[in-house]
């Protein structure tokens, strides 16, 4: 099973490839899909919904993974977040794929065992679980691998329910 996980946003929108094979979470891929300040909201949109196009066709997940709204003391900032998360959303739909939405703490559990979890912690806790050499960098790059493991951790249990 490939799972594509996304941590979005307008400027940078991480995105993390796992793999689940032989009972091992793997890596196969990595970023963050940038986009500059000074371009017109609708240009960046089409920009993070191009790249997560080329991403699902080039890697072929079975499911999207998103990180969830945090409505934190910023309206404006989670209204954007909230945009990025469409155009995902969008690309999804297009290519016939579920998506999959997680909270920042349900998150921060499934990797780190605390929902409280610090970024650093969190960048560890990707390292070690897919055996990285290095901390996985950019922070959102680190945050999208770990939606993806999240989604892993929790996709048998979700079939299941389903088919009970």
């Amino acid at each position: 099973m490939i799972v594509l996980g996304i941590d979005p946003g307008t400027a940078n929108t991480g995105y993390g490839v796992v793999a689940l094979r032989r009972g091992r979470t793997i890596a196969l891929d990595g970023g963050v899909i940038e986009t500059a300040a000074g371009l017109p909201l609708e240009r960046r949109l089409a920009t993070i919904h191009a790249r997560v196009s080329d991403l699902i066709s080039e890697h072929e997940p079975a499911a999207i993974a998103i990180e969830d709204l945090y409505f934190g003391a910023n309206a404006r900032s989670a209204m954007a977040v909230g945009q990025a998360r469409g155009v995902v959303l969008l690309a999804a739909g297009q290519h016939g794929l579920s998506c999959s939405s997680y909270t920042p703490q349900q998150i921060k559990n499934a990797v780190c065992g605390s929902g409280r979890a610090e970024k650093l912690q969190v960048q560890q806790m990707v390292q070690r679980l897919l055996s990285l050499a290095e901390l996985p960098r950019p922070d959102h790059a680190a945050d999208a691998l770990a939606v993806a493991i999240c989604h892993t951790n929790r996709a048998p249990l979700a079939a299941a329910l389903v088919t009970a």
